[in-house]
């Protein structure tokens, strides 16, 4: 099946509902000529019947006599015609020539009849030339009206090309930006749209090719470190609690390259999760419930973790399940860099359109400079494949939400880790 195109298809459609209405147009005026000089010639015949008749009031009309208001192309005659009570028309051809005859009543009485009988043959040749000039005409417009519609129509898609023509050429060592200036303000919105998920695609290559390099330098140095020990070990025979300390070194590599593995893992199942069916959360009650969990593990360090909700029900279509790996990275990262004994708060709050979602804390902060969530960037000296901030960020992706780390400006040491939701119509907020 031929690919359909768009500038073929519009300029095809174009031709036809131009020609259509051209020629519908012209028929349409041929007939309102036509009627309209019938119409004058009919009532110019009555006209002169009805001029007849009232001559006839103080004269008499006979068959002689009233041929002497004859013009040229028209006979008057009396007649007599039974059954006939009203105005009669008639057309019809003889010889070529084409006529229309008038019976108009005389007198009644005796069935007597003006007829005036008319050749307007030369009506029709000027109606025909009439619709042959309309004809031309109306060519010559549609003509123009297709060369003007031809070039507005490829102006229209000139910006639809230049788009394609980006994109087409675009791959992931090449994903440019659409300028907007060279863009009609009507194709601003999906420009911008297609920008938006450059970037996000940009992005995602990015941090992609940075897993895959961090993964196999993380996996690599420890698989260094056992070899070059083992080799050490082997060169000369060792006491017996040499080998148990290699074996223990040995071990805590393996569990360091299973959190790696396991934090890899987690990369793909929660790619997975992004096609989890969304269902309909109320996100206060959802993250209230976490909160409520994660009390237990922030126990173990006596720290406070308070939960403060400015609304009080916000429910929304998402993904639950990457919803709560954005919350539990959150409060995880929280917990593991707050020191004992100090509080954590987790916020909810709106504003304009947007429904925040705040772990507050009071660790050590973060360095802003730095991207916290490509992947393997890892916060102070606490141990960890540095994977969480990057699932966050790739979660608030896909249920179309912002995630940020700031530090606290509230003069006290920490950050705030936010997650920000966009509202629609069919969210339930109050």
């Amino acid at each position: 099946m031929k690919n359909k195109s768009i500038y073929e298809e519009f300029s095809k459609r174009l031709i036809i509902a131009t020609s259509l209405f051209i020629i519908i147009i012209s028929f349409m005026f041929y007939g309102f000529t036509k009627a309209t000089i019938y119409e004058e010639i009919t009532e110019n015949l009555i006209r002169k019947a009805n001029i007849i008749q009232q001559a006839s009031i103080n004269n008499v009309i006979n068959h002689e006599n009233i041929q002497l208001i004859t013009e040229d192309k028209l006979t008057v005659d009396l007649v007599k015609i039974s059954g006939l009570k009203d105005i009669s028309f008639k057309e019809y051809r003889k010889d070529g020539l084409h006529y229309i005859e008038l019976l108009y009543p005389f007198e009644l009485s005796n069935e007597t009849f003006i007829k005036i009988t008319k050749n307007i043959t030369s009506t029709d040749d000027m109606l025909r030339k009439i619709f042959s000039n309309v004809f031309i005409l109306s060519l010559g417009g549609l003509i123009m009206v297709v060369i003007y519609a031809l070039a507005v129509s490829k102006n229209l898609l000139a910006p639809i090309i230049n788009i394609t023509n980006k994109l087409s050429n675009m791959n992931e060592n090449s994903l440019t930006k659409i300028e907007l200036t060279k863009l009609p303000v009507e194709f601003h919105p999906l420009a911008t749209s297609i920008n938006n998920l450059t970037k996000k695609i940009e992005m995602y290559v990015k941090y992609q090719k940075e897993l895959f390099i961090g993964a196999a330098h993380e996996l690599k140095t420890p698989l260094a470190v056992m070899k070059l020990k083992s080799e050490v070990v082997l060169l000369k025979q060792r006491e017996t609690e040499k080998y148990e300390e290699t074996l223990r070194l040995f071990i805590s590599e393996i569990n360091g390259m299973d959190k790696m593995v396991s934090s890899i893992l987690d990369v793909g199942r929660q790619e997975g999760a992004q096609f989890e069916k969304p269902n309909e959360v109320d996100v206060v009650k959802f993250v209230e419930n976490r909160v409520n969990n994660y009390k237990l593990l922030s126990n173990e360090k006596k720290i406070t973790l308070d939960f403060i909700c400015d609304i009080e029900t916000f429910t929304t279509i998402i993904q639950p399940t990457l919803l709560n790996q954005i919350l539990q990275n959150f409060v995880q990262n929280a917990i593991k860099f707050t020191p004992h004994e100090k509080t954590i708060i987790v916020k909810i709050y709106k504003e304009d359109l947007i429904v925040y979602i705040q772990v507050i804390d009071e660790g050590v902060g973060v360095d802003e400079e730095v991207d916290l969530f490509a992947p393997f960037k890892r916060i102070g000296k606490e141990q960890g494949a540095g994977l969480g901030l990057f699932l966050a960020k790739s979660a608030a992706d896909a249920i179309g939400g912002e995630i940020t780390i700031k530090n606290r400006q509230d003069g006290t040491t920490g950050s705030i880790a936010t997650l920000a939701l966009q509202t629609n119509p069919t969210c339930k907020l109050k």
